[in-house]
């Protein structure tokens, strides 16, 4: 790995990965928190309000609490559903995490994708086009409010608008957008036009590169350079001495339909991963298949995370 790599921790959430119920969520969190600082480079926080009678705490307030515990860390989410708070109130609130946090925070934003809580919690939800649209209109209304060369920001757009908004003190440098997804019509466009940094989550090697032409398609056609845009990468890894651990720590693991991990030995993973490097990835966003276990987790610190 010649390149700069970072690595990032996926907190967990929901039903995946979760220490006994409790107390033991925030003493789990910390633990991995301990002992991947100085080592990667941020931990991420999903953006979900319910996941049956699971624990789902909020991303934003929980970032901006450890951000405060873990100076060494960078923390962002990944990624935000646009919906879920007003354009203008998440600028402002993003604008405070940064300057607290000395510059840590990047803002993962997406469409928004899940119906259930959606409904419950009494969010419109629209077709898929609208909430991509929504989206980058959320996102244009973020960086006219943290332009340090607009003493107040206006926005009329289709869904949202703005009015001579005042964001102060504004954000030093800006957080970085990252948008999530691979829709490769309207969310790959998006990414092209306005996003700094790109996350598209489990696809293999092959479908990234696949992803990524379409991409650079998108910016060549606007005029933009695409390494510009920094790309992440974010899955599940399941890392053992032997392939066969490797495979039953797998067996356990209920990933999302579709995906694919980074599984087998040391040496298989940091092959996997150059497979991503090679195409310019740079960050890995990466979740454990044996959490709240640690000893993947201990073996990818020792034999990559150190020899990165």
């Amino acid at each position: 790995m010649d390149k700069k790599i970072d690595f990032g921790w996926l907190l967990p959430t929901g039903k995946q990965r979760m220490p006994p119920k409790g107390n033991a969520y925030e003493k789990y969190v910390r633990q991995v928190l301990d002992r991947i600082s100085g080592l990667f480079h941020s931990a991420w926080m999903p953006d979900h309000l319910m996941n049956g009678q699971q624990e789902i705490p909020e991303a934003l307030v929980t970032l901006s609490y450890l951000a405060g515990l873990y100076p060494q860390l960078h923390f962002g989410a990944v990624v935000l559903a646009q919906s879920y708070r007003n354009p203008a109130l998440l600028a402002k609130m993003a604008s405070s995490l940064q300057q607290l946090s000395g510059s840590r925070f990047i803002m993962g934003i997406g469409a928004g994708w899940k119906e259930d809580e959606y409904r419950a919690y009494g969010y419109d939800f629209p077709k898929p086009a609208v909430r991509i649209a929504q989206m980058a209109e959320a996102v244009q209304i973020c960086q006219a409010m943290w332009d340090p060369e607009q003493p107040t920001a206006t926005f009329n757009g289709r869904y949202y608008q703005i009015d001579k908004v005042i964001c102060q003190p504004k954000p030093d440098p800006a957080p970085p957008i990252m948008i999530g997804g691979g829709g490769e019509k309207l969310t790959l466009r998006v990414v092209a036009q306005i996003a700094d940094w790109w996350n598209l989550p489990g696809v293999t090697v092959k479908e990234y590169a696949r992803k990524l032409s379409i991409l650079e398609g998108h910016c060549q056609e606007i005029g933009r350079d695409p390494n510009e845009i920094r790309k992440t990468w974010a899955g599940v890894v399941s890392i053992a001495p032997t392939q066969a651990e490797a495979e039953l720590q797998m067996a356990n693991y209920d990933i999302w339909p579709g995906d694919s991990p980074l599984l087998g030995t040391p040496k298989d993973i940091r092959r996997q991963l150059q497979g991503y490097i090679d195409l310019g990835v740079s960050l890995f966003i990466l979740s454990f298949a044996d959490e709240p276990q640690h000893d993947g987790l201990t073996l990818f610190l020792k034999e990559i995370a150190e020899h990165k």
